[in-house]
Protein backbone atom coordinates (compact mmCIF):
# COMPACT_ATOMS: atom_id res chain seq x y z
CA UNK A 1 0.00 0.00 0.00
CA UNK A 2 1.32 3.47 -0.88
CA UNK A 3 2.47 5.76 1.90
CA UNK A 4 0.21 8.77 2.57
CA UNK A 5 1.15 11.91 0.68
CA UNK A 6 2.75 14.57 2.87
CA UNK A 7 1.16 17.97 2.31
CA UNK A 8 2.24 21.54 2.85
CA UNK A 9 -0.80 23.76 3.29
CA UNK A 10 -0.15 27.41 2.47
CA UNK A 11 -2.84 29.58 4.04
CA UNK A 12 -4.81 28.59 7.12
CA UNK A 13 -7.81 30.88 6.85
CA UNK A 14 -11.35 29.68 6.23
CA UNK A 15 -10.64 27.74 3.04
CA UNK A 16 -7.34 26.50 4.48
CA UNK A 17 -9.25 25.00 7.38
CA UNK A 18 -11.48 23.17 4.92
CA UNK A 19 -8.46 21.62 3.24
CA UNK A 20 -6.77 20.81 6.54
CA UNK A 21 -9.89 18.96 7.69
CA UNK A 22 -10.08 17.05 4.39
CA UNK A 23 -6.44 15.99 4.74
CA UNK A 24 -7.10 14.93 8.33
CA UNK A 25 -10.06 12.76 7.32
CA UNK A 26 -8.20 11.18 4.41
CA UNK A 27 -6.45 7.88 4.91
CA UNK A 28 -4.06 8.75 2.08
CA UNK A 29 -2.72 12.14 3.23
CA UNK A 30 -1.06 13.79 6.20
CA UNK A 31 -0.55 17.45 6.99
CA UNK A 32 3.21 17.86 7.19
CA UNK A 33 3.48 21.67 7.26
CA UNK A 34 0.91 24.35 8.00
CA UNK A 35 2.00 27.76 6.76
CA UNK A 36 0.51 31.19 7.22
CA UNK A 37 1.92 34.72 7.24
CA UNK A 38 0.19 35.00 10.62
CA UNK A 39 2.06 32.29 12.50
CA UNK A 40 -0.66 31.96 15.13
CA UNK A 41 -3.04 30.60 12.48
CA UNK A 42 -0.46 28.09 11.31
CA UNK A 43 0.20 27.00 14.89
CA UNK A 44 -3.50 26.49 15.59
CA UNK A 45 -3.90 24.45 12.42
CA UNK A 46 -0.88 22.28 13.20
CA UNK A 47 -2.14 21.71 16.73
CA UNK A 48 -5.55 20.65 15.41
CA UNK A 49 -4.52 18.59 12.39
CA UNK A 50 -0.86 17.67 12.85
CA UNK A 51 2.43 18.72 11.32
CA UNK A 52 4.60 21.71 12.09
CA UNK A 53 3.91 25.41 11.71
CA UNK A 54 5.81 28.04 9.75
CA UNK A 55 5.27 31.54 8.38
CA UNK A 56 7.68 30.97 5.48
CA UNK A 57 5.92 29.52 2.40
CA UNK A 58 9.13 28.97 0.45
CA UNK A 59 10.58 26.93 3.30
CA UNK A 60 7.40 24.84 3.35
CA UNK A 61 7.51 24.24 -0.41
CA UNK A 62 11.22 23.42 -0.42
CA UNK A 63 11.07 21.07 2.58
CA UNK A 64 12.51 17.61 1.97
CA UNK A 65 9.54 15.90 3.63
CA UNK A 66 6.78 17.48 1.50
CA UNK A 67 5.25 15.62 -1.47
CA UNK A 68 2.54 18.08 -2.57
CA UNK A 69 1.23 21.57 -1.84
CA UNK A 70 -2.21 23.09 -1.38
CA UNK A 71 -2.28 26.85 -2.00
CA UNK A 72 -5.12 28.38 0.01
CA UNK A 73 -3.54 31.78 0.66
CA UNK A 74 -4.90 35.13 -0.63
CA UNK A 75 -5.24 35.39 -4.40
CA UNK A 76 -2.36 37.88 -4.96
CA UNK A 77 0.08 35.23 -3.66
CA UNK A 78 -1.02 32.40 -5.95
CA UNK A 79 1.21 33.01 -8.98
CA UNK A 80 4.39 33.40 -6.93
CA UNK A 81 3.62 30.25 -4.94
CA UNK A 82 2.79 28.28 -8.08
CA UNK A 83 6.13 29.37 -9.54
CA UNK A 84 7.87 28.12 -6.40
CA UNK A 85 6.09 24.76 -6.74
CA UNK A 86 7.12 24.56 -10.39
CA UNK A 87 10.71 25.33 -9.40
CA UNK A 88 10.60 22.55 -6.80
CA UNK A 89 8.85 20.09 -9.13
CA UNK A 90 6.02 19.69 -6.63
CA UNK A 91 2.37 19.00 -7.49
CA UNK A 92 0.09 21.87 -6.48
CA UNK A 93 -3.62 22.27 -5.87
CA UNK A 94 -4.33 25.99 -6.07
CA UNK A 95 -7.53 27.69 -5.00
CA UNK A 96 -9.35 29.82 -7.53
CA UNK A 97 -8.68 32.22 -9.12
CA UNK A 98 -5.07 31.78 -10.20
CA UNK A 99 -4.83 35.59 -10.14
CA UNK A 100 -7.06 38.58 -10.83
CA UNK A 101 -4.77 39.69 -13.66
CA UNK A 102 -4.77 37.48 -16.76
CA UNK A 103 -1.35 38.81 -17.77
CA UNK A 104 0.18 37.36 -14.60
CA UNK A 105 -1.50 34.02 -15.30
CA UNK A 106 -0.21 33.98 -18.86
CA UNK A 107 3.30 34.78 -17.64
CA UNK A 108 3.56 31.28 -16.13
CA UNK A 109 1.26 29.49 -18.57
CA UNK A 110 3.97 27.84 -20.65
CA UNK A 111 5.77 26.60 -17.53
CA UNK A 112 2.59 25.18 -16.05
CA UNK A 113 1.69 23.41 -19.31
CA UNK A 114 5.16 21.89 -19.62
CA UNK A 115 5.49 20.86 -15.97
CA UNK A 116 5.72 17.16 -15.17
CA UNK A 117 4.18 17.70 -11.73
CA UNK A 118 0.43 18.43 -12.03
CA UNK A 119 -1.13 21.80 -11.31
CA UNK A 120 -4.78 21.44 -10.30
CA UNK A 121 -7.32 24.21 -9.67
CA UNK A 122 -9.67 24.23 -6.71
CA UNK A 123 -12.99 24.11 -8.55
CA UNK A 124 -14.44 21.76 -5.97
CA UNK A 125 -17.98 21.81 -7.38
CA UNK A 126 -16.88 19.54 -10.21
CA UNK A 127 -16.50 16.86 -7.53
CA UNK A 128 -19.92 17.29 -5.95
CA UNK A 129 -21.48 13.83 -6.39
CA UNK A 130 -24.87 15.22 -7.46
CA UNK A 131 -23.46 17.56 -10.12
CA UNK A 132 -20.98 14.91 -11.25
CA UNK A 133 -23.77 12.37 -11.72
CA UNK A 134 -25.83 14.83 -13.74
CA UNK A 135 -22.80 15.59 -15.93
CA UNK A 136 -22.14 11.86 -16.40
CA UNK A 137 -25.69 11.28 -17.56
CA UNK A 138 -25.57 14.24 -19.95
CA UNK A 139 -22.32 12.93 -21.41
CA UNK A 140 -23.88 9.47 -21.71
CA UNK A 141 -26.55 10.97 -23.98
CA UNK A 142 -29.54 10.46 -21.69
CA UNK A 143 -31.23 13.71 -22.77
CA UNK A 144 -29.74 13.79 -26.25
CA UNK A 145 -27.49 16.63 -27.31
CA UNK A 146 -27.27 19.29 -24.58
CA UNK A 147 -29.16 22.40 -25.65
CA UNK A 148 -29.47 24.44 -22.47
CA UNK A 149 -27.82 24.50 -19.04
CA UNK A 150 -29.17 26.58 -16.15
CA UNK A 151 -26.94 27.24 -13.13
CA UNK A 152 -28.29 28.92 -10.00
CA UNK A 153 -25.85 30.07 -7.33
CA UNK A 154 -26.94 32.31 -4.46
CA UNK A 155 -25.04 32.87 -1.22
CA UNK A 156 -26.98 33.12 2.07
CA UNK A 157 -25.51 36.55 2.80
CA UNK A 158 -23.00 39.03 1.36
CA UNK A 159 -19.29 38.73 2.18
CA UNK A 160 -17.74 41.07 4.77
CA UNK A 161 -17.50 44.64 3.50
CA UNK A 162 -13.72 44.71 3.86
CA UNK A 163 -13.41 41.64 1.62
CA UNK A 164 -15.27 43.07 -1.37
CA UNK A 165 -12.53 45.51 -2.55
CA UNK A 166 -10.01 42.65 -2.57
CA UNK A 167 -12.26 40.02 -4.15
CA UNK A 168 -11.97 41.01 -7.80
CA UNK A 169 -15.72 41.50 -8.02
CA UNK A 170 -18.69 39.16 -8.22
CA UNK A 171 -17.64 37.60 -11.54
CA UNK A 172 -14.03 36.75 -10.57
CA UNK A 173 -14.86 35.84 -6.98
CA UNK A 174 -18.28 34.19 -6.95
CA UNK A 175 -19.41 33.45 -10.51
CA UNK A 176 -16.03 31.97 -11.48
CA UNK A 177 -17.13 28.66 -9.90
CA UNK A 178 -20.22 28.67 -12.10
CA UNK A 179 -18.24 29.64 -15.19
CA UNK A 180 -16.03 26.62 -14.62
CA UNK A 181 -19.09 24.43 -14.06
CA UNK A 182 -20.45 25.67 -17.39
CA UNK A 183 -17.19 24.70 -19.11
CA UNK A 184 -17.27 21.24 -17.58
CA UNK A 185 -20.37 20.70 -19.75
CA UNK A 186 -19.55 22.98 -22.69
CA UNK A 187 -15.77 23.46 -22.91
CA UNK A 188 -15.76 25.73 -25.96
CA UNK A 189 -17.66 28.90 -25.07
CA UNK A 190 -17.59 31.61 -27.74
CA UNK A 191 -19.61 34.52 -26.34
CA UNK A 192 -20.61 36.08 -23.04
CA UNK A 193 -23.46 38.46 -22.22
CA UNK A 194 -23.64 39.56 -18.58
CA UNK A 195 -25.79 41.97 -16.62
CA UNK A 196 -24.46 43.18 -13.26
CA UNK A 197 -27.10 44.34 -10.77
CA UNK A 198 -27.24 46.40 -7.59
CA UNK A 199 -30.44 45.23 -5.96
CA UNK A 200 -30.09 45.24 -2.18
CA UNK A 201 -26.58 46.05 -0.91
CA UNK A 202 -26.47 49.82 -0.42
CA UNK A 203 -22.69 49.81 -0.04
CA UNK A 204 -21.80 47.75 -3.10
CA UNK A 205 -21.77 50.73 -5.50
CA UNK A 206 -19.08 52.32 -3.35
CA UNK A 207 -16.87 49.33 -4.14
CA UNK A 208 -17.78 49.51 -7.85
CA UNK A 209 -19.18 45.98 -7.69
CA UNK A 210 -22.52 44.19 -8.08
CA UNK A 211 -24.60 42.17 -5.62
CA UNK A 212 -26.32 40.05 -8.30
CA UNK A 213 -25.74 39.06 -11.90
CA UNK A 214 -27.32 37.18 -14.79
CA UNK A 215 -24.95 35.77 -17.41
CA UNK A 216 -25.67 34.06 -20.71
CA UNK A 217 -22.95 32.00 -22.39
CA UNK A 218 -23.10 30.47 -25.86
CA UNK A 219 -21.08 27.42 -26.86
CA UNK A 220 -19.53 26.81 -30.26
CA UNK A 221 -22.23 24.23 -30.94
CA UNK A 222 -25.03 26.68 -30.18
CA UNK A 223 -25.53 25.52 -26.58
CA UNK A 224 -26.90 28.15 -24.19
CA UNK A 225 -25.96 28.47 -20.53
CA UNK A 226 -27.65 30.88 -18.12
CA UNK A 227 -26.03 31.59 -14.75
CA UNK A 228 -27.98 33.35 -12.00
CA UNK A 229 -25.97 34.78 -9.10
CA UNK A 230 -26.97 36.67 -5.98
CA UNK A 231 -25.08 37.62 -2.84
CA UNK A 232 -28.08 36.88 -0.62
CA UNK A 233 -30.72 34.19 -0.18
CA UNK A 234 -33.15 34.20 2.74
CA UNK A 235 -33.71 30.43 2.54
CA UNK A 236 -30.06 29.34 2.57
CA UNK A 237 -27.28 28.37 0.16
CA UNK A 238 -29.05 28.04 -3.20
CA UNK A 239 -27.13 25.70 -5.52
CA UNK A 240 -29.07 24.18 -8.41
CA UNK A 241 -28.35 22.79 -11.84
CA UNK A 242 -30.60 21.96 -14.79
CA UNK A 243 -29.69 20.39 -18.13
CA UNK A 244 -32.14 20.31 -21.04
CA UNK A 245 -32.01 18.44 -24.34
CA UNK A 246 -34.35 17.08 -27.01
CA UNK A 247 -34.92 13.86 -25.06
CA UNK A 248 -35.57 15.31 -21.63
CA UNK A 249 -34.43 17.23 -18.58
CA UNK A 250 -31.98 16.45 -15.77
CA UNK A 251 -31.84 18.57 -12.63
CA UNK A 252 -30.18 18.77 -9.23
CA UNK A 253 -32.05 20.63 -6.51
CA UNK A 254 -30.85 22.02 -3.21
CA UNK A 255 -29.49 19.68 -0.57
CA UNK A 256 -31.17 19.34 2.84
CA UNK A 257 -30.11 17.29 5.88
CA UNK A 258 -32.81 14.72 5.07
CA UNK A 259 -35.48 14.34 2.38
CA UNK A 260 -38.33 14.08 4.93
CA UNK A 261 -41.19 16.46 4.13
CA UNK A 262 -44.18 17.48 6.21
CA UNK A 263 -47.74 18.33 5.23
CA UNK A 264 -50.10 19.63 7.91
CA UNK A 265 -53.05 21.96 8.27
CA UNK A 266 -50.59 24.86 8.47
CA UNK A 267 -48.38 24.03 5.51
CA UNK A 268 -47.88 21.46 2.77
CA UNK A 269 -44.74 19.72 1.53
CA UNK A 270 -42.50 21.52 3.99
CA UNK A 271 -38.91 20.31 4.22
CA UNK A 272 -35.88 21.12 6.31
CA UNK A 273 -33.94 24.34 5.58
CA UNK A 274 -31.26 24.31 2.90
CA UNK A 275 -27.63 24.33 3.95
CA UNK A 276 -26.49 27.79 5.02
CA UNK A 277 -22.73 27.39 4.66
CA UNK A 278 -20.62 26.32 1.69
CA UNK A 279 -18.72 23.76 3.78
CA UNK A 280 -21.93 22.01 4.82
CA UNK A 281 -23.07 21.87 1.19
CA UNK A 282 -19.74 20.90 -0.33
CA UNK A 283 -17.89 18.95 2.36
CA UNK A 284 -18.03 15.74 0.31
CA UNK A 285 -16.94 17.64 -2.80
CA UNK A 286 -13.81 18.90 -1.04
CA UNK A 287 -12.98 15.39 0.13
CA UNK A 288 -13.45 14.01 -3.39
CA UNK A 289 -11.38 16.87 -4.79
CA UNK A 290 -8.50 15.93 -2.48
CA UNK A 291 -8.82 12.24 -3.39
CA UNK A 292 -8.74 13.13 -7.10
CA UNK A 293 -5.66 15.31 -6.60
CA UNK A 294 -3.87 12.50 -4.75
CA UNK A 295 -4.75 10.09 -7.56
CA UNK A 296 -3.41 12.59 -10.11
CA UNK A 297 -0.17 12.97 -8.15
CA UNK A 298 0.18 9.19 -8.16
CA UNK A 299 -0.01 9.19 -11.95
CA UNK A 300 -3.66 8.23 -12.45
CA UNK A 301 -5.87 9.98 -14.98
CA UNK A 302 -8.88 11.59 -13.33
CA UNK A 303 -11.56 12.52 -15.85
CA UNK A 304 -12.82 16.07 -15.49
CA UNK A 305 -10.21 17.18 -12.98
CA UNK A 306 -9.63 20.92 -13.56
CA UNK A 307 -6.08 21.96 -14.44
CA UNK A 308 -4.24 25.22 -15.01
CA UNK A 309 -5.88 25.75 -18.41
CA UNK A 310 -9.32 25.43 -16.84
CA UNK A 311 -8.37 28.05 -14.26
CA UNK A 312 -7.17 30.36 -17.00
CA UNK A 313 -10.34 29.80 -19.08
CA UNK A 314 -12.59 30.61 -16.13
CA UNK A 315 -10.69 33.87 -15.58
CA UNK A 316 -10.98 34.77 -19.29
CA UNK A 317 -14.75 34.25 -19.01
CA UNK A 318 -14.97 36.24 -15.77
CA UNK A 319 -13.09 39.12 -17.40
CA UNK A 320 -15.48 38.96 -20.35
CA UNK A 321 -18.44 39.05 -17.97
CA UNK A 322 -17.03 42.18 -16.36
CA UNK A 323 -16.62 43.92 -19.71
CA UNK A 324 -20.07 42.86 -20.88
CA UNK A 325 -21.79 44.03 -17.68
CA UNK A 326 -20.06 47.40 -17.69
CA UNK A 327 -20.30 48.13 -21.41
CA UNK A 328 -23.73 46.59 -22.05
CA UNK A 329 -22.66 44.39 -24.95
CA UNK A 330 -22.00 40.79 -25.90
CA UNK A 331 -18.31 39.88 -25.74
CA UNK A 332 -16.76 37.27 -28.03
CA UNK A 333 -14.19 35.03 -26.35
CA UNK A 334 -11.38 32.79 -27.50
CA UNK A 335 -10.29 30.24 -24.88
CA UNK A 336 -7.37 28.85 -26.87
Amino acid sequence: MSQPLRFALIGTGRIGQVHAASIHRSGDAVLQVACDALIAGAERTAAAFGGRATSDPLAAIRADDVDAVIIASPTPTHVDLLEACLDAGLPALCEKPIDLDLARVDAIRSRARAAKAPVVLGFNRRFDPHFAELRRRVQAGEIGRLEHLAITSRDPEPPPADYVPLSGGIFRDMAIHDLDMARSFVPDIVSVTAVGLRQFDTGIAGHDDFDAAVTTLVGSGGESIVITNSRHSAYGYDQRLEAFGPDGLLEVGNVTPTIVRSSTGASSSTGEPYRRFFLERYREAYERELAAFIATVRGETVAGSPGFEDGRAALVLADACEVSAREGRTVSVDLS
